[in-house]
């Protein structure tokens, strides 16, 4: 029997083959779609008709396979609202094999492929000026425990919000020991044993009933990783009437309160708002004893004030799919502004930016565990832009940023360094006057002049020269390990490529913010 001479190949995504369609599987130079059966031709007058059904029957067999593979990486997202976005035609490595298309950076068809990819994606970009607001009855309805905890109106005379509580518990029973921060961190086991050695000491008696004091922030520094927060946090807990959390970032809003340590480990028990306010106990304690002070007779006011860092709470809306079902063409009902806005409308917010595309690389130094290098980083910056894009073909530019299912499909975290699409989202509900936008580029070359901007922010009286020095002169924190250094700089095809995707994003947030250092067109590498 002849030799049948089938001809299978991957249609090549060049500028004539660009189609708005799924990835496409090309036999005897018949176009197919991959979820279609592959039925092959056949010559009956060479091929019998036996070996023509054995065909049909593998390419039956071949399709299911294929289906079933799709299917199971859908189910393997997570993601229980449908399959959200559709293969971008230029993504060719999550379905098949590298074969012929394997990875090669001097490969000219790759460079001009993800161009073509960001050109894609920047016609696509449009920014929307304001969205439609939930109302407080909605809002509360999603979480009526916290708004029941939460008061409307909190203590006159304090700068910082707090509130006295009721304590109905036990005065003999452990106050943390149900705490889930407690039970998942070895840190804040270490911190409750030390609150709970003082906890009784400061219940206020009043009319034999026990209060405790209870209170938020007064600011939050609220992004973006890999930007200078921790930087940022590590300076301010050195003024004297700044008071943070046990440790950084608590990431309550965003994550810990929907259950959520670590998306790929599913979902937890959820930490009450009780848990996140316990963190706050070390500051309240000395809140309220400037405020017994004052009662007792002194005439100043407390200036103390709590500030809370998570670098998650300004981008990070991942959870929202998971327990909110009514959405607008794929975007989030509910952001966690929404409901920091519904508690605290007067909080400050603090925000630490930087060239976006040294953030990534930074970001993919930090957070990767094996296997680094500026090849491998260029490679899943192609897979990540292709993901993107693909989303883009069905879907808002807005709603492929919060879409959960990209964000977790994509191998570097490229949706965080779109500043503006989540600044935008905050200016619905806070004033410009609440948010101080800062660079990380800025901080790196003159501290002092940065700080000086934060505490005029938080309204925080002048320092001694000596605390100012101390302040603003000690060494920055977090900066970027040794062994991630060694690597060197990704590779300038990368740049280039990254620079021009985000060119758009930061050319809005520059109009926005009316400032255009914004554009990092002159970055420095930090």
């Amino acid at each position: 029997m002849t030799q049948m001479d089938y001809k299978y190949s991957l249609l090549d995504s060049t500028v004539d083959d660009y189609h708005k369609r799924p990835l496409l599987l090309q036999v005897d130079n018949t176009p197919l779609n991959l979820f279609a059966f592959l039925e092959v031709k056949r010559d009956l007058t060479k091929r019998s008709s036996t070996v023509g059904c054995k065909i049909r029957l593998y390419g039956f067999l071949f399709g299911l396979a294929i289906m079933f593979l799709i299917m199971a990486s859908y189910v393997l997202t997570g993601d229980k609202k449908g399959l959200l976005f559709t293969p971008s035609p230029y993504h060719l490595n999550s379905l098949v094999s590298p074969g012929p298309f394997a990875f090669n950076l001097s490969s000219v068809r790759h460079y001009a492929h993800i161009k073509l990819v960001v050109k894609s994606i920047k016609s696509k970009v449009g920014f929307r000026s304001s969205r439609q607001l939930p109302e407080l009855k909605a809002l509360m309805r999603s979480d009526p425990h916290m708004f029941s905890v939460i008061p409307r109106k909190f203590l006159h005379g304090l700068k910082n919000p707090c509130w006295y509580e009721e304590f109905t518990g036990n005065i003999t029973t452990d106050p943390y020991k149900m705490n889930l921060y407690g039970r998942y961190s070895r840190r804040f086991r270490t911190v409750f044993q030390h609150l709970r050695s003082t906890f009784y000491h400061h219940l206020l008696h009043r009319n034999r009933r026990l209060y405790r004091m209870r209170c938020l922030p007064y600011f939050y520094i609220i992004g973006q990783p890999k930007c200078g927060t921790t930087d940022l946090y590590d300076r301010l807990r050195l003024h004297p009437d700044v008071k943070f959390t046990t440790f950084k970032e608590p990431h309550w809003w965003t994550r810990k309160r929907f259950g959520i340590i670590r998306l790929s480990e599913g979902l937890h028990d959820r930490y009450p708002v009780e848990d996140y306010l316990d963190l706050f106990d070390q500051a309240a304690y000395q809140i309220q004893g400037e405020l017994t002070t004052n009662i007792s007779g002194s005439p100043s006011h407390p200036k103390i004030i709590i500030g809370e860092a998570s670098a998650s709470t300004m981008w990070d809306n991942n959870a929202w799919v998971y327990f909110y079902d009514n959405t607008t063409e794929g975007e989030p009902l509910f952001l966690i502004q929404d409901f920091i806005h519904a508690v605290q409308p007067e909080a400050r917010f603090i925000v630490m930016l930087r060239d976006p595309v040294e953030r990534l690389y930074s970001d993919y130094l930090y957070f990767g565990i094996a296997n680094k290098s500026a090849e491998d980083f260029h490679e899943k910056v192609s897979e990540s832009l292709q993901l993107f894009e693909g989303c883009l073909m069905e879907y808002t530019m807005r709603s492929c940023v919060y879409n959960t299912t990209v964000n977790n499909a994509m191998p570097v975290r490229l949706q965080v360094g779109l500043y503006i699409v989540y600044l935008i989202d905050w200016l619905t509900v806070f004033s410009k006057e609440q948010i101080l936008v800062l660079r990380l580029e800025d901080h790196a070359s003159n501290r002092k002049y940065t700080m000086h901007k934060v505490f005029d922010f938080l309204n925080l009286g002048s320092l001694s020269k000596e605390m100012e020095s101390q302040i603003t002169r000690s060494p920055a924190s977090n900066t970027r390990r040794p062994a991630d250094k060694n690597l060197g700089p990704m590779l300038p095809i990368t740049k280039e490529i990254l620079q021009d995707f985000y060119k758009p994003f930061n050319e809005k947030l520059a109009k926005v913010l009316r400032n255009d250092s914004f554009l990092w067109e002159y970055n420095s590498n930090l």
